[in-house]
């Protein structure tokens, strides 16, 4: 009788390190952690996945792609054992896509205006018992009712694609699923994203870099657990930019428009999508559709709306401190060596000519490249408090390889997570040092090329002759009797 044959041992050293990282999801999730506690679990899981993704680049090829997937699959479904724990915004999500099953449009009412009342239900709307109970999460309405929907009283901030996912998930959630139904589809959109890049990146020589968003804790935790819509961004980012890198422009354009109209965050990248396009024609045929999908997403929602369907989006600004630097922690590296009145317009500045330098001498045949360079500059200028918007960063991350900018997402966590009294310096110190070691990476990156380039120099002085001919790469010596 023959053995059964083991498995390499990178094989195993993987697996292992990946159920070890599943595992600490799920105690993290399933946990009572909140605040500084739930951060230092979550950076565990950082140190796991780190060692994971160090680990597979020893995994002989063969085997990447079913570890790739397993793992993917695995760490995925850790976001569904608990309802959401660091972010209430799945509730307003699911109330969008009820206002929208009863024929209203979401952009007309607030969830405390009374109009509604008749569509509020015990889940979102806890009664006098649960308000009493001194939960944080919830917020009190008045008339022995309290919501777990965040910012009751205004109006919402979602794009049009965005609620047009809110009620798809509604219509085809069984009745009294709450949470589970957006946290299902955000886990679907989410094992869409890794197996696109496993397809793009073995497409284009080695699938292991996929791991960089299949594994990350940040998409269990923000993408599936919290339900965050810009898992859906994500999707229609990435897909964007692999077309464009096919030269399929139009259809590019349409994609990237959509993500725009999910999240208004991949407007940063339009710059990296245009790399190296400078004749107008060409320009116009990725900005023209983009611009078109978005206008044509909004319209239905005008149409219907008696307000505005930009909603909350002026005051959220104001309330995050985007147009007042000095308020919630924004611009926080740049107000280190600035006046507060200048970092706005300094990040402004910044942002404009990373985007120009990117449009002008990026890539074509890899737009997630200069991509990733104008959203990690954007978010290391910005200092966002918020870490799912870095879920965009992770996928960009994994089309390009520069590992270093995930420092940057785990920063917006550190931000995030630290608390009211820590928050606010903890996230400065981890943007400053993520910023350090993107820094640090592009120097010794520049190096490596410049010594690269002297060796081939040096090789091709030593294989030419005086003249400029071809020579043999070496010569014996001639023996005495040759001389």
């Amino acid at each position: 009788m023959t053995r059964a044959r083991r498995p390499p041992l990178p094989v195993v050293v993987t697996a292992l390190l990946l159920s070890l990282l599943t595992v600490s999801l799920v105690l993290l999730l399933h946990g009572g952690a909140r605040g500084p506690g739930f951060l230092a679990g979550y950076a565990g899981a950082w140190a796991v996945f780190a060692a994971a993704v160090t680990a597979l680049r020893r995994v002989a090829r063969r085997h990447v792609v079913p570890l790739l997937l397993a793992g993917a699959v695995a760490v995925t479904a850790t976001g569904l054992v608990a309802g959401p724990r660091t972010s209430t915004d799945s509730y307003r999500y699911a109330w969008d896509g009820r206002v929208q099953a009863a024929g209203l449009s979401p952009y007309d009412h607030a969830p405390a205006d009374p109009v509604l009342a008749g569509l509020r239900d015990d889940w979102l709307f806890p009664g006098t018992t649960a308000c009493g109970r001194g939960d944080t999460d919830l917020a009190p309405l008045g008339g022995g009712r309290c919501t777990r929907i965040n910012r009751p009283a205004v109006h919402t901030i979602y794009p049009p694609v965005a609620e047009g996912w809110f009620l798809l998930v509604h219509a085809l959630s069984p009745q009294g699923v709450r949470h589970k139904g957006l946290q299902a589809g955000a886990a679907l959109l989410s094992l869409a994203v890794g197996c696109l890049l496993t397809a793009v990146l073995r497409r284009r020589g080695d699938p292991r870099r996929a791991a960089l968003w299949a594994w990350c804790p940040a998409v269990p935790v923000e993408a599936v657990n919290n339900a965050h819509v810009d898992v859906l961004a994500v999707l229609l980012s990435v897909g964007a930019l692999v077309l464009l890198a096919r030269r399929r422009r139009v259809t590019g354009g349409v994609l990237l428009g959509l993500a725009v109209a999910a999240k208004l965050l991949p407007a940063v990248l339009l710059p990296g999508a245009l790399s190296g396009v400078r004749r107008p024609r060409t320009v116009a045929a990725v900005a023209l559709p983009a611009a078109v999908t978005v206008a044509l997403a909004y319209l239905p929602y005008v149409l219907v709306s008696d307000g505005s369907v930009l909603g909350y989006l002026g005051g959220y600004t104001r309330e995050e401190g985007y147009d007042a630097p000095g308020a919630g922690g924004r611009y926080a590296l740049l107000r280190l060596v600035l006046p507060d009145p200048w970092a706005l317009p300094a990040a402004a500045q910044g942002t404009a000519a990373v985007a120009v330098a990117v449009w002008w001498r990026g890539d074509p045949e890899r737009p997630w490249c200069g991509a990733l360079l104008t959203t990690g500059t954007a978010f290391l200028l910005l200092t966002p408090g918020y870490s799912w918007y870095a879920l965009l960063l992770v996928a960009l991350v994994a089309l390009d390889g520069r590992w270093e900018w995930l420092g940057v997402a785990l920063a917006g966590a550190v931000a995030y997570l630290a608390g009211p009294a820590a928050g606010t310096v903890g996230g400065t110190v981890a943007y400053g040092a993520a910023g350090a070691m993107v820094c640090a990476m592009w120097w010794m990156r520049r190096r490596s090329v410049g010594r690269s380039a002297e060796v081939r120099r040096g090789f091709i002085a030593r294989t030419e002759g005086p003249d400029g001919s071809s020579a043999p790469a070496s010569s014996p010596a001639p023996s005495p009797s040759q001389r």
